[in-house]
């Protein structure tokens, strides 16, 4: 497989069922989450990035919630934004389409003025977080049947 593949705001209805399948098949199927928690009210208002094989094929994709909707998961701080929904195919996987991902958010946020970024990372992809610069705090919790802990990065301004 082409390792080329682009980046992009999914910002019509095709690029965001794109986006719903790549989760549907990363959560649902490989992971076993249910359907009615991996998809979201925040989904209607979030910024979703996607990963895009040169042929069309969905490779990755991730969500980015800012203002009141991340408030519930920041503590109520509307200066931190949300990265979730991070999953990559599993044929897409070691070609740095997720760390490309988080970056493509990062720079979503920087954009709306943001100081930081949090998230709630599987515990089994925390080093793969540790080495884009997140750093985990608070006690492990589950999430979706899975232990998670909340993860944060300081972002620099561009």
């Amino acid at each position: 497989m082409s390792a080329a593949y682009v980046l992009r705001v999914a910002e019509d209805a095709a690029d965001r069922e794109a986006c719903f399948g790549v989760r549907k098949e990363v959560f649902v199927r490989e992971q076993g989450v249910p359907e009615d928690l991996e998809y979201d009210a925040y989904d209607a208002g979030a910024l979703h990035v996607l990963a895009v094989r040169e042929d069309g094929l969905p490779l990755g994709t991730g969500r980015l919630l800012y203002g009141e909707a991340a408030a519930s998961k920041t503590d109520g701080d509307l200066t931190v934004g949300s990265l979730g929904r991070l999953a990559v195919t599993k044929a897409a996987r070691g070609l740095g389409v997720g760390a490309a991902l988080v970056g493509a958010i990062e720079d979503a946020a920087r954009a709306r003025g943001l100081a930081a970024v949090d998230l709630h990372a599987q515990t089994q992809a925390l080093g793969f977080y540790e080495r884009l610069g997140y750093v985990a705090y608070g006690a492990e919790f589950p999430d979706a049947g899975m232990p998670h802990r909340a993860m944060r990065k300081a972002l620099q301004a561009l």
